[in-house]
């Protein structure tokens, strides 16, 4: 297969959705938990989770274009605060079911079977068990024009992992904890490490 811009263009919206998320390649499975003004819990996957710095540390996350409502958006702007969990590929189903839209008022926390906890007087919710959690604090919203998209820009305030996992050097072995990872809009997946190489010279 051998597409120009203008024939990617021309293929059936539903094909071309698939295709270009999942050429995107694997990526971090990522359970976004936030709250509203109200105190209504919410949790939504997303697989766009991006590395922007350690120092400060730095995430960002890509959300759909605001066009309709996007409770997860809402509540990180109006109230500041979010959480990152990653869960077990076990849990990839109840994961994949946050995508749904519910309506405004209902908990997918509820919905899907996923237990809420709060630490340290933090405002938002993380999921209990999650295999890692980070709490975040909302720094910047920046809006990509071409398309409508919108990237989120959180400082790291808190971060829960097992010690298990996290190598003498600072590496958090994820593979070996069973993490979940998804490609394109519904395929999940956990990995198996090929092995790690020092800091590449010439």
């Amino acid at each position: 297969m051998q597409l120009n811009q203008q024939e990617i263009q021309g293929l059936d919206k539903e094909f071309r959705r698939a295709f270009i998320n999942s050429l995107a390649g694997f990526r971090q499975a990522v359970l976004v938990g936030s709250i509203s003004a109200q105190g209504q819990s919410n949790l939504a996957i997303f697989n766009s989770l991006i590395h922007l710095g350690a120092n400060p540390a730095l995430f960002g996350l890509i959300n759909r274009p605001d066009s309709v409502q996007r409770d997860t958006l809402q509540n990180i702007e109006s109230q500041g605060v979010y959480t990152l969990n990653y869960v077990s590929g076990a849990d990839y189903q109840k994961a994949h079911q946050t995508s749904a839209r519910y309506p405004q008022g209902v908990s997918e926390f509820e919905q899907v079977g996923f237990e809420e906890e709060y630490h340290s007087q933090f405002a938002a919710p993380f999921v209990a068990d999650a295999i890692v959690q980070i709490a975040m604090k909302f720094e910047e919203r920046i809006d990509i024009t071409l398309n409508g998209t919108i990237l989120i820009v959180g400082s790291v305030q808190e971060i829960i992992v097992d010690n298990s996992i996290v190598a003498a050097d600072g590496f958090v072995n994820l593979s070996e904890a069973g993490v979940l990872v998804s490609q394109g809009l519904d395929a999940y997946f956990t990995t198996s490490p090929l092995g790690r190489l020092p800091y590449a010279k010439p």
